[in-house]
């Protein structure tokens, strides 16, 4: 089944006979510029007009953990994600659709944990809500409790694990090239990428439009950059979150992936990981 669904199709399945669950998962990176810069709002965003029927879910609340050691974004616990996906009328025999702004981050971090955890049928919109064609609703549906009891699959690194795959396999650092080579770095401790891997900065997975590239090519750009057949695959960016956007983008290529969900933020926090600088993987 196709990870990302379009916003006519969309629409079909909304008038169906059994529409998904849609999840409205806006959100931004907050990088205080200025003292005084308001951040972002996504519930304040739901509440002016959303797809009719989706229901709002906080990334920082919901599809993650308190930040810490673990990294900016690391996993929620289990039993109130699950609580939360419940909340939200996710059951097992129901479709899933999330979507976000248009960046395409947040729905796919929805996405990754949904289907790491059991879900059988989630898919994210997109180009997310500047895609949807049809009216916005300001009006909150009525919840009907679900069934969902996240099962932890594979497809989850840790830090040694990541390491690991740098050597073996491949793995990709989905931030932008800059923050990959250490030129600058905004928000960690320190710049640089996890020695061994290789730059694919998620930008470079859709067009203009914030729409996934074919899936044609997506394989032919993950392939250059060394998944070739059989050779085990794993993500991180800054914080887990643009990093479930590639494994997304991997998959629609047809390509399984792996998460390192504590991503960059945890890694540059122990002072005894290495650090590599410049283009090269090490």
């Amino acid at each position: 089944m196709n990870a990302i669904i379009s916003a006519s199709e969309l629409a079909s399945a909304l008038a169906g006979e059994n529409p998904p669950v849609v999840l409205d998962v806006r959100w931004q990176l907050s990088v205080a510029k200025a003292a005084g810069e308001p951040s972002f709002d996504g519930r304040a965003a739901y509440a002016s007009g959303h797809v009719p029927g989706a229901v709002y879910v906080d990334l920082d609340r919901e599809l993650a953990g308190a930040s810490g050691a673990g990294g900016r974004h690391p996993l929620p616990d289990l039993a109130e994600f699950g609580a939360a996906m419940r909340r939200a009328g996710v059951s097992a025999a129901r479709p899933v659709v999330a979507y976000d702004g248009g960046q395409g981050w947040a729905a796919a971090r929805a996405w990754w944990l949904l289907h790491w955890t059991g879900h059988p049928d989630v898919r994210v919109l997109d180009g997310g809500l500047t895609a949807w064609q049809g009216e916005l609703s300001v009006d909150v549906p009525a919840r009907t409790e679900g069934d969902f009891e996240p099962r932890p699959g594979a497809g989850l690194l840790d830090a040694d694990a990541a390491a690991a795959l740098a050597r073996s396999g491949v793995l990709f650092d989905a931030r932008a090239g800059e923050r990959y080579r250490g030129e600058v770095e905004p928000i960690d401790r320190v710049g640089g990428h996890i020695p061994g891997a290789v730059s694919a900065p998620t930008t470079d997975n859709v067009g203009p439009d914030g729409r996934f590239l074919p899936a044609e090519a997506l394989r032919d750009r993950f392939r250059s950059l060394g998944a070739s057949d059989g050779r085990e695959v794993g993500v991180y960016c800054g914080s887990g979150v643009s990093g479930a956007h590639e494994v997304l983008a991997l998959a629609v290529a047809g390509i399984p992936a792996a998460l390192y969900v504590g991503s960059w933020s945890e890694w540059s926090s122990d002072p005894s990981r290495p650090v590599a600088v410049g283009p090269d993987p090490r």
